[in-house]
């Protein structure tokens, strides 16, 4: 019977092990953490990773996760409202975006995977190393509770993030495309009527303002590149000044009433890149560690949901056989990256794009602004504007969980 290694259980990891276990594959998740209560980034999920867990079998465990679906959907301009609109759950097919507690989301993932017998869950355990024989990854140096262990597996699946050993270790390359941006992420009392998404643009500035799962307002203020150490110098009380000077004037009230009430601020260093090739004999990299998505439009754990239902399909005829050729399991290690990489380069290509437009503090950057502001109320720019956003919501290609 095959034995697959998944280090790092964030969304790709813990997905890709529910899969595995359930399809009869011995599956061993290593995740570092003893427990998922800390602070997550990306906690809302969009069509395509609504989609994947349904299509997952997951819907109904999904349900017990705490979490808001949006109302509504606005975007101001310079503190002026540009288009404000309820949220057409048909628009998006059924799905509308839903702020989710990713740690329960993660814990449910896991529930769900040790259903399985051949399902096993390492916490407070992290790789060191890959181990490697004949050219070959045959598995993980990794520090557990009980000590430095070698852990032995057919196939190593380093799903750890950004900053991921297996990516590291392994010697996969990197190409980077950073944005021009940092974001200060923190949450505030959410007033009694805040039901949706709101965005502020203007003057290169961007501040993003969501209900949450646990009834706070999530507070993403995007900011230039670099210029977090002169905002953190200046403290919080001058953080809530500046942002309530972009807003609407009933943010702006609500931020200078409740600004000692922000919880957990910190900023989220921005990285866009892409690992050159997704595998090397014997290991493989997902999500994060395949490819750290830019925040913009929300598609890190959305685009790495995807990933373990393509990684699955094409793991599970190989791994099910009961004498499999390596040089099969290879062939099928690049087949996933190029199916993937259909969507993944494209979305990125597009995420760079906003802050180009949005954060611009040249003369000219205003007036466009401006410009674009005003084209978009006609039907036309509209509709084109509505497609992108389509490729963001609705994925570039078909996703279809078919073991």
């Amino acid at each position: 019977m095959a034995q697959v290694l998944i280090v790092g259980g964030g969304p790709a990891g813990a997905s890709l092990a529910y899969l595995l276990a359930h399809r009869g594959i011995e599956v061993t998740l290593l995740e570092r953490q003893r427990d998922l209560a800390r602070e997550f980034r990306g906690e809302v999920l969009i069509p395509t990773g609504l989609e994947a867990l349904e299509q997952m079998g997951l819907a109904e465990a999904l349900s017990t996760v705490p979490s808001f679906a949006q109302e509504s959907l606005a975007a101001y301009m310079n503190g002026r409202l540009l288009e404000s609109t309820e949220v057409d759950p048909e628009f998006f097919r059924g799905r509308p975006p839903t702020a989710v507690s990713q740690p329960a989301l993660l814990e449910m993932l896991m529930v769900e995977a040790a259903k399985s017998p051949h399902f096993r869950l390492l916490r407070g355990a992290s790789a060191k190393d890959l181990v490697s024989e004949d050219g070959r990854v045959v598995g993980v140096r990794a520090r557990t509770e009980d000590g430095d262990q070698e852990l032995r597996a057919d196939l190593v699946v380093g799903a750890d993030g950004r900053a991921s050993v297996v990516r590291r270790r392994g010697g996969l390359r990197v190409s980077r495309s950073d944005p021009p941006m940092d974001v200060v992420w923190c949450k505030l009392p959410c007033p009694e009527d805040w039901r949706g998404v709101r965005a502020f643009l203007g003057r290169g500035h961007l501040l993003v303002s969501y209900r949450t799962w646990d009834g706070s307002l999530q507070l993403g203020w995007v900011i230039l590149k670099g210029t977090f150490g002169e905002l953190r110098s200046r403290g919080i009380e001058e953080w809530i000044e500046e942002m309530a000077n972009h807003v609407s004037p009933d943010l702006a009230t609500h931020l200078r009433a409740h600004g000692q009430a922000v919880q957990k601020p910190f900023l989220l260093d921005t990285v866009s890149d892409c690992v050159e090739s997704w595998s090397i004999p014997g290991a493989l990299v997902i999500g994060d560690a395949a490819h750290t998505m830019s925040p913009v439009a929300g598609q890190g754990i959305n685009i790495a949901l995807r990933d373990a239902i393509v990684a699955a399909n094409h793991l599970v005829p190989i791994l099910t056989e009961s004498t499999w050729d390596p040089a099969h399991l290879d062939a099928a290690l690049r087949a996933i990256e190029t199916e993937r990489m259909r969507e993944v380069a494209p979305i990125q290509e597009l995420q760079a794009l906003p802050p180009k437009v949005i954060l611009n503090r040249a003369w000219w950057g205003e007036p466009l602004r401006r410009m674009l502001a005003a084209l978009l109320k006609r039907r036309l720019p509209q509709r084109l504007l509505i497609r992108r956003v389509d490729v963001f919501n609705f994925g570039v290609t078909e996703v279809q969980l078919k073991v």
